[in-house]
């Protein structure tokens, strides 16, 4: 399909606001929990994020499309949104190393989506109403698209780690590394494991429904519970499986849905947020070195600040300064700590990488 023929598209909230705009990517209909991303760039890296299956994104940005795709920008294999939701849709692109336009990168990959929308007024509808169901579709008249979002589940209780994460343990670094960390895959991200590599760690990846037993058989240095998409608080074997590494004590690093499971198997639960956190803008205060750091986040749920007042097990290490949310937090008497945001921060900003070197610190000092 080519964006010159124009053809229409419709997008329907599930509280009924209805809004018409142009088709893009591959003609068809897809639902999801819609939700805004604030990021200026990196558009590509946010759409192969596992962390977003099973949900439309609006990008904030008005222009999308103009650097085109690159291989070299995946978080993953493919696209893991359920649809996108654009203002200014760019089908000629200007960067020379890409590989192909947008929209042939969204067709390619079965995404659909519209543009022409006034995301402006859409995300500030989002910010007042909350995160809800919604549903796109370029094939369907409007009077359909209420049955078909009526099929569309709801996040909250929805396990979604096991759809993305890997089917089968594989290896990523050198052999002979001086470090070898066991990761939990519940949807990762490459960066994550690019940035592990970088600093001499060798890393199994397992499934995410592995248990500890397994893992712990390959005698790991270190383990490390990865960022994903779903509810945290359906998420029992996960749960299970962090509790084992908390028990045998070795250094333990959790990101954004990692933090989460890890705040979980200290008794603090987790709530769905109204419209979540999603950009690379997110200002974070670190409360040991009173430094901040701009941040990379995408979450929708979040662990609840005021069990772990009362908790005895943890302690806050982070705060995000917009709400006074938990960014982080650390077990007592346990080398392990994690994260809500995303430290590897690909495109950018970089201000958090210092956590990959503290955790391979944790574990050269614990051996």
């Amino acid at each position: 399909m080519k964006l010159a023929e124009k053809e229409k598209a419709y997008i329907l909230l599930e509280d009924g606001l209805l809004l018409e705009g142009t088709a893009i990517g591959k003609k068809g209909t897809q639902g999801g929990e819609i939700c805004f991303n604030t990021g200026m760039t990196g558009y590509q890296e946010i759409y192969t994020d596992p962390s977003y299956y099973g949900q439309i994104i609006v990008n904030t940005t008005s222009h999308i499309g103009n650097y085109g795709a690159l291989d070299e920008e995946k978080e993953s294999s493919t696209p893991k949104i359920s649809g996108l939701v654009v203002n200014d849709y760019a089908e000629v692109y200007s960067r020379k190393t890409a590989t192909q336009s947008l929209q042939e990168f969204l067709e390619e990959n079965g995404v659909v989506g519209i543009a022409d929308i006034d995301t402006r007024m859409l995300v500030r509808h989002i910010r007042s109403k909350g995160a809800m169901n919604a549903i796109i579709s370029s094939e369907l008249e409007r009077d359909a698209l209420q049955k078909e979002l009526e099929k569309v589940p709801s996040m909250e209780g929805l396990e979604l780690s096991s759809k993305v994460a890997t089917q089968e343990t594989y290896f990523i670094g050198e052999e002979d590394a001086e470090n070898r960390v066991a990761v939990l895959d519940l949807g990762i991200k490459q960066s994550i494991l690019k940035n592990l590599v970088s600093r001499g760690v060798c890393c199994k990846v397992f499934p995410a429904k592995t248990k500890f037993e397994e893992m712990k058989k390959w005698n790991p240095d270190g383990y490390f519970i990865s960022n994903g998409p779903g509810d945290p608080a359906v998420m029992d074997y996960a749960v299970e499986t962090v509790k084992g590494i908390l028990e045998e004590n070795k250094p333990l690093f959790g990101i954004c849905l990692g933090h989460q499971i890890l705040a979980r198997a200290c008794d603090i639960s987790t709530y769905k947020m109204h419209h979540g956190h999603r950009g690379l803008n997110h200002p974070i205060k670190n409360l040991g070195t009173g430094m901040s750091e701009i941040t990379s986040q995408n979450h929708g749920f979040v662990v609840s600040a005021e069990e772990i007042e009362k908790s005895d097990k943890v302690e806050v290490t982070h705060i995000h300064l917009n709400d006074d949310t938990i960014a982080g937090l650390s077990v007592k008497g346990k080398p392990a700590f994690s994260v809500q945001y995303h430290p590897e921060a690909s495109p950018g900003p970089h201000d958090s990488r210092y956590l990959f070197d503290q955790f391979v610190k944790l574990i050269n000092s614990s051996k």
